[in-house]
């Protein structure tokens, strides 16, 4: 059965479950908050499951075609000495492949395929909804009203509209101030070897994607506000890394003045249920963790899949799809949430005593054992690959 269904925020999450949606026939309007799309963005790994969903929906070969070559990571300490060098040849052996490539890229093969199918109505946001028996209404901060079957919040981590049909969900923070960039200029770093520099309560990568462009992400352990952190970046910048190497710091310099990316704090939400009668939650806005669980994007086009699985599951009960849609999710974000935790505790240690413990671990592991604790936390079981229910 026909649904008309309004997806709010255009992002990776929402923009897949418009183009699986828009598939089985569905009407679709997608949201956002953005008066225009850009490419720009910052790198992230899309993995296993996450390639295999595009490579079902004929975009994968485009987005191998954007991919930035990624052989190895090396992981060092603030001095650049080397604790270990990761294979992704060896570490993806069994398993899909993973695609290296800039948000901007994916997002952008996302819009192609489905922006002459669907309608997407920009620099648009809901200011009220309201949920009857058989519908749901938003009110737009236009005052315009539309009505629809199914509300999806796909709005990322800071969404306005969850607070009004979720008053149980929580933001967790996790004090971490996350600073990414792309940068023009000829660098010294071999294309498809990266580098993740580890210190207390810091840790800084850098990406070369092409002879002349790089890509720099930066996490730092700060309790304040994010509105606080935004303002003083470049201070913040400057200070972290006056201790690193030469190039480093110039890298950082040049960083700064050309302009940041994007700049956050870390976190989650937690949420006790993904569904509140016709409306539910997707991505980042709902269950996604934290980039430090690098499955971010994965996970949400995982749920729009799992999503658009159900709803043709059980075409005629809308309540049934979404009650499997929760039940199959709430495990999955559990469990990438806890590796997220594990990682943030691992890959930014608190004190000296912390990092020296991990870089020995890391260091002295066999390479089946570090592949092993790299690979174990982006598996998905056969029943969750299928959307089967225990």
């Amino acid at each position: 059965m026909k649904k008309r269904i309004i997806i709010s925020g255009g992002g990776i999450a929402g923009l897949t479950a418009a183009l699986l949606l828009q598939k089985q026939g569905h009407d679709v309007t997608v949201l956002e908050r953005a008066q225009a799309f850009t490419r720009a963005g910052y790198l992230l790994s899309l993995k296993n499951f996450g390639v295999s969903i595009m490579e079902e929906l004929h975009l994968a070969g485009s987005l191998h075609q954007a991919a930035t070559p990624s052989e190895y990571m090396d992981f060092v300490d603030v001095q650049g000495n080397l604790i270990r060098r990761i294979s992704y040849r060896k570490m993806n052996e069994g398993m899909d492949s993973s695609i290296t490539l800039t948000r901007g890229e994916l997002h952008h093969n996302l819009h192609q395929a489905v922006a002459d199918k669907i309608t997407i109505r920009m620099a648009t946001s809901i200011d009220s909804v309201r949920q009857e028996a058989h519908q749901v209404s938003v009110t737009l901060t236009t005052t315009e009203t539309l009505e629809a079957d199914l509300l999806i919040i796909a709005e990322g981590l800071r969404s306005t509209t969850r607070p009004l049909c979720f008053a149980d969900s929580q933001l967790e923070d996790f004090n971490v101030f996350y600073v990414g960039g792309r940068l023009k200029k000829e660098h010294p770093y071999s294309v498809g070897s990266f580098k993740t520099y580890i210190g207390v309560n810091q840790m800084l990568s850098i990406y070369p994607i092409s002879g002349d462009e790089l890509a720099v992400q930066c996490y730092l352990y700060q309790t304040q506000e994010v509105s606080s952190l935004r303002q003083k970046a470049r201070q913040l910048l400057e200070q972290t890394f006056q201790n690193y190497s030469a190039d480093v710091q110039t890298l950082m310099v040049d960083l700064i003045e050309s302009g940041l990316v994007f700049a956050d704090k870390m976190g989650m939400v937690q949420a006790p249920c993904l569904v509140q009668g016709r409306v539910l939650l997707l991505g980042d806005a709902g269950y996604c963790p934290t980039a430090l669980s690098g499955m971010g994007a994965s996970l949400s086009i995982y749920g729009a899949k799992a999503l658009a699985h159900f709803i043709a599951d059980s075409p005629d009960d809308l309540s049934q799809a979404l009650f499997r849609y929760n039940a199959v999710m709430q495990p999955i974000a559990k469990k990438f949430q806890g590796n997220a935790r594990a990682n943030a505790a691992s890959f930014l240690p608190k004190d000296e005593s912390s990092l020296q413990a991990f870089a020995a671990s890391f260091r002295n592991a066999s390479e089946s054992e570090a592949h092993r604790r790299l690979t174990d936390q982006i598996i998905l079981t056969p029943q969750q690959l299928s959307f089967t229910l225990n």
